[in-house]
């Protein structure tokens, strides 16, 4: 069976033409993390793989839990994912999106674990320091991990600087082992 992602990309690509022609990432964002969260429901699950279900009443009852939520192109977009037997790709079809969109907004999603919490101005240096490497702006989310010891680990899209005691000690005992 071919890749989720293989699979995901054409429907993918298909809503952000849509949502980049009518400049409304926002908006296809939310409802793909809406039609996403419906599908995964374990109730919904249940009926998508219930053989007594046609794909309309599927579509249907889709379509009437997201209520006015899913505009008109919403609603076709269950459609087709419906009538192709897709709704599982629901998840890598939003993933997709996020990141075409991120490329197109030249943004980047960054996350920064550290030991001990840090200070607003400590985020804002992160966030110029990795605008400048990066050339994107920066969204920062921050969280503590004591397992760390010290430092912090930084993760920006395919980019990992990794300045934690943790890592530092990791990479020598490894050196001393070689």
């Amino acid at each position: 069976m071919a890749e989720k992602r293989t699979i995901a990309r054409p429907y993918a690509q298909a809503v952000f033409d849509l949502a980049s022609a009518q400049r409304q990432f926002g908006p296809w964002s939310e409802r793909l993390q809406l039609l996403t969260a419906v599908a995964a429901d374990p109730r919904m699950q249940r009926l998508i793989g219930n053989p007594r279900i046609t794909r309309a009443q599927l579509a249907g009852l889709i379509v009437e839990i997201c209520g006015d939520r899913l505009e008109d192109q919403g609603r076709s977009l269950v459609g087709v994912l419906v009538e192709n037997r897709r709704l599982d790709m629901l998840p890598e079809i939003g993933a997709l999106f996020a990141e075409y969109r991120a490329e197109a907004e030249r943004t980047v999603q960054a996350e920064v674990v550290s030991a001990f919490p840090l200070s607003p101005e400590q985020e804002a240096g992160i966030s110029v320091a990795l605008k400048k490497r990066l050339g994107r702006e920066i969204s920062l989310k921050s969280s503590t991990d004591e397992t760390l010891i010290g430092g912090a680990v930084i993760r920006a899209g395919d980019l990992v600087i990794d300045g934690s005691v943790t890592g530092h000690l990791d990479r020598l005992a490894s050196a001393l082992s070689h």
